[in-house]
């Protein structure tokens, strides 16, 4: 395939540029759908001419479906858009960027989608929908599966799908999360991953940050003993990975923390910890949950990350996490990743 693509490119470069912006549609359309032309042509910075005769071409191939309310895919279209993934990938050289990258952070596996999820917020519903494929092929058996929150771990939730027969699956969340916004609290999360799986959950009703005595206290209740316990038996875990400084703000870190935060040069944080660039821990919030340490034993670990922006946090990271991980990013993040 490789060979063939190169001799494409080398005698009709325009087909490759051509096959290249008509997937870049298709995929646009299928995040975002049903989607308009005007919303269309912006975020995939094109013309509203150049995009109306792709528009004509992709409607007379009957790979789109045009209505009031906006541009669908087709069941047509669907299915060119999933075979035309693989090529695209070797066209655009995913897969040796893949390789790469996970020989540089050590991983078990790295998926990359095209796309840069800083500048067009689509990209992270390719990031959730391939990070829900990912989970899905860990599945056999008996599963409980750890979640933490965030909005990249929630675009996650959105792209599953029921599980088929045979799939016993729990989910719990990673830790305690009371007083983020509600929609991207790992128990909301957690809910919705088993709503959309058909499968069961558990909460975890205590704050995100909490003393050494409530920390005691909280391991003292029943309820809360029983959902630590299921989070410590999880055979999978699924995370995001958040700018240092962001999250310390979103957590509304006390001044006296955040200094320590920063003359760490936190760059990284991920379960609490905040990390530099060398991967080492500067700060930890006390939390009820998942510790770093218990992802050792864990037989799959998935971060989901991506942007030009999460590049720091995504390396210091990935310094100091088993080598079970599997990460889930985009291309803008993963070239700035290989460069580094």
């Amino acid at each position: 395939m490789r060979s063939l693509l190169d001799i494409q490119q080398r005698l009709l470069p325009d087909f490759l540029n051509v096959m290249q912006k008509r997937y870049h549609i298709l995929r646009y359309i299928r995040s975002m759908q049903p989607v308009g032309r005007r919303s269309l042509a912006l975020s995939l910075n094109l013309t509203e001419r150049t995009l109306r005769s792709e528009v004509e071409f992709l409607k007379e191939q009957n790979l789109i479906e045009v209505f009031s309310s906006g541009m669908r895919l087709s069941a047509e279209g669907e299915d060119i858009l999933q075979k035309l993934e693989g090529i695209m990938r070797e066209v655009m050289g995913i897969d040796i960027m893949e390789k790469k990258l996970r020989d540089i952070l050590n991983l078990k596996e790295a998926v990359i989608v095209p796309g840069n999820s800083d500048e067009s917020p689509w990209v992270k519903s390719e990031l959730g929908k391939a990070a829900a494929a990912r989970m899905k092929r860990e599945w056999q058996g008996e599963n409980i599966i750890a979640v933490t929150g965030g909005s990249t771990i929630a675009e996650v939730a959105n792209m599953l799908t029921p599980a088929t027969n045979g799939q016993n699956l729990l989910f719990v969340p990673a830790r305690g999360g009371l007083g983020e916004n509600v929609h991207n609290q790992a128990n909301t999360i957690a809910a919705q991953m088993a709503h959309k799986t058909n499968a069961s959950y558990k909460v975890l009703y205590v704050p995100d940050q909490v003393s050494d005595e409530a920390y005691q206290s909280f391991l003292k209740d029943p309820g809360i003993k029983e959902v630590f316990s299921l989070i410590k038996q999880a055979n999978m875990v699924i995370h995001g990975i958040g700018d240092a400084m962001k999250m310390a703000e979103r957590r509304k870190t006390p001044l006296e923390n955040i200094k320590i935060i920063e003359e760490g040069h936190a760059v990284g944080e991920a379960f609490g910890y905040y990390f530099n660039e060398n991967g080492e821990i500067v700060y930890k919030v006390r939390t009820v949950g998942i510790q770093l340490n218990d992802l050792k034993p864990i037989q799959s670990v998935i971060a989901v990350a991506g942007g030009t922006s999460k590049a720091k946090a995504i390396s210091s990271y990935m310094k100091a996490t088993p080598a079970s991980t599997i990460l889930i990013t985009d291309e803008a993040a993963a070239i700035e990743l290989i460069k580094g």
